[in-house]
């Protein structure tokens, strides 16, 4: 049956998929309402699950959100039939078609789709956390974590209250320095943003974030395209307006037998990264294009990297000038979110929409697989005014 479906599904689409919007609450986030989710539904899951601050893109991986989480919260559905009266998960379709769906050169390096992207929302700031390192993922059964992040213009209306992330730690910290600081995080605030770096953060323009970084995300509804993984854990204590981090969140993906070691919490850290005098050169992202300019602009798009600096993860940021069409051919497949105007891709409507309710189906994302990526995906932007712009994360083998 499931073969059935994966069938049916890419015959529908030529090889482009149209995905169903995955929604994801974190319990200890507040909501800064730009992911275009209906106003009523950003507690649709109730308040014990907390509010919908996230949206996840071509996702193959569950989200971590502890007891109580359904077992396909954070996957991507994929819509079948006219209506998309018909779903089948994404991670079923590449289990049972394999390099049909992402490619044979990267499902034989890695026996499924990768990565995911995701938008986070958040009113205020995040506490400075970390994603696990390779080894010390493998501690609890997990992957590394690396993640990029890109601020669209187009979804940041606002700022939110604090549009500045903290980054690493202040050259010439000590490790004695940092464990003396978690070992008061029962205590209060255990104030580790003093021993770290804030920087503003510039719409149209991102990070890379290696695992075993320690980053404290701002206000600005982010991007985020990253390995399939969602292992971390909370360094910081306290947050903007006396919000408490609950201590287990220290100890989170933390191997049973170092449950209550701090030198091992230390230790999870790239401690030569964390602290490097020249951390804003080689981690900060501003758009490059992927062509000549003028070539492009010609052809009646432009294509621009805008995450780049991960070995095996990576965004563009491709824009069809108003009225033109274009015929985009790659050798990988990707996950695909239009963020501004409406016209086609490969025959399928796209249209970007102001407000959804929670469970409707959109016609803002795609996956594209990667038949149909070397086969060529033809968009076109049926504006006269507005260019349509999508954001579409791929992952590399490596």
């Amino acid at each position: 049956m499931r073969k059935m479906l994966s069938e049916k599904a890419m015959e529908q689409g030529k090889g482009v998929l149209r995905i169903v919007p995955a929604w994801v609450p974190r319990s200890f986030c507040r909501p800064g309402r730009r992911i275009k989710l209906h106003h009523d539904d950003y507690y649709a899951l109730g308040l014990t699950r907390g509010a919908i601050d996230e949206r996840w893109f071509a996702s193959t991986t569950n989200a971590d959100n502890g007891p109580g989480t359904p077992p396909d919260e954070g996957l991507s559905y994929v819509a079948v039939g006219e209506s998309g009266e018909e779903r089948i998960l994404l991670r079923d379709m590449v289990e049972e078609l394999k390099g049909q769906v992402i490619g044979n050169e990267l499902y034989d390096c890695y026996g499924k789709w990768p990565m995911f992207s995701k938008y986070f929302d958040n009113l205020g700031p995040l506490p400075h956390h970390v994603h696990h390192r390779s080894e010390h993922a493998a501690n609890v059964g997990a992957e590394g974590k690396p993640e990029m992040y890109f601020f669209p213009a187009q979804m940041n209306n606002h700022p939110g209250e604090f549009a500045f992330t903290f980054f690493g730690l202040n050259p010439g910290t000590a490790k004695e320095q940092l464990k003396q600081v978690l070992m008061s995080f029962s205590k209060g605030d255990n104030q580790l943003l003093g021993l770290s770096r804030a920087y503003k953060l510039l719409l149209d323009t991102g990070w890379d974030v290696p695992p075993g970084i320690l980053h404290a995300p701002g206000s600005l509804c982010t991007y985020e395209p990253q390995f399939a993984s969602d292992v971390y854990a909370m360094y910081q204590s306290v947050l903007l307006y006396e919000h408490a981090v609950p201590e287990a969140l220290l100890w989170k993906d933390c191997p049973p037998d170092k449950q209550g070691d701090f030198d091992y919490l230390v230790e999870v850290l790239d401690w030569e990264a964390n602290t490097a005098p020249d951390f804003y050169e080689r981690y900060f992202m501003a758009p490059k294009p992927c062509g000549d300019m003028n070539e492009m602009l010609e052809s009646g798009y432009i294509c621009e990297d805008i995450c780049y600096k991960c070995e095996n993860v990576r965004a563009q940021r491709v824009t069809v000038l108003p009225g033109r069409e274009v015929m985009l051919r790659d050798s990988f497949a990707y996950g695909a979110i239009f963020i501004e105007g409406y016209g086609e891709i490969e025959g399928q409507a796209v249209e970007t929409p102001i407000s959804i309710r929670y469970g409707a189906l959109t016609n803002d994302e795609f996956f594209i697989t990667g038949s149909a990526a070397q086969r060529g995906v033809r968009v076109v932007n049926h504006s006269k005014t507005q260019p349509l712009v999508m954001l579409r994360h791929y992952a590399l083998p490596i």
